[in-house]
């Protein structure tokens, strides 16, 4: 393999990371003790925050990871080793297209949960569930970003472990060997 390939396949890799992290790090850390502020506009403030911050680190690392992918599966369908091969390509593909969708709709969502109180202080209880003083459009904002969101992080995830089991695949196959000589 190629300085470049293996550097892509290492960028491909760190985007894919950057997402997952980040996203089960909000999830499983920051919103359930979001509770440790007093008060629950305090709690929206930095919830709208930190995920709106984190949004333009995550778009990049998606982005890169699929900038990397794309590019490279242009040249390479899977059937240079089999069909199961090909299928996990395929689950591949889908799965980026599905990640793409539920990421953009989920920082779109989360946008505009935002933009429902000024400095995007809406009232909620946790990161996940709103206070008893959250107007219903927000709270309905706030359980929207949080489905798009579990599903983003699932697919991301989904997304790894295909690529761990391409990558399997990879090194098994003498053919693939042959043809990835030739890639940049």
């Amino acid at each position: 393999m190629t300085k470049l390939s293996g550097a892509a396949w290492a960028a491909h890799n760190l985007g894919l990371a950057a997402c997952f992290g980040g996203q089960l790090f909000g999830k499983v850390a920051l919103n359930p003790n979001l509770g440790a502020l007093d008060d629950p506009a305090d709690r929206g403030k930095l919830l709208n925050a930190a995920w709106n911050r984190y949004n333009v680190i995550n778009a990049a690392s998606f982005a890169t990871a699929a900038a990397t992918w794309f590019p490279g599966r242009l040249g390479l369908s899977g059937k240079e080793i089999d069909q199961q091969t090909r299928n996990l390509v395929l689950a591949k593909d889908a799965l980026f297209a599905v990640g793409a969708l539920t990421g953009l709709a989920s920082m779109v969502q989360g946008r505009a949960l935002a933009g429902q109180a000024p400095g995007g202080a809406v009232p909620i209880q946790t990161g996940t569930t709103p206070a008893a003083q959250t107007p219903e459009r927000a709270a309905a904002l706030l359980r929207s970003v949080n489905l798009l969101g579990n599903v983003n992080v699932a697919v991301i995830g989904g997304i790894l472990g295909v690529t761990s089991a391409l990558a399997m695949k990879a090194s098994e196959s003498q053919r693939f060997g042959a043809v990835s000589r030739l890639l940049p």
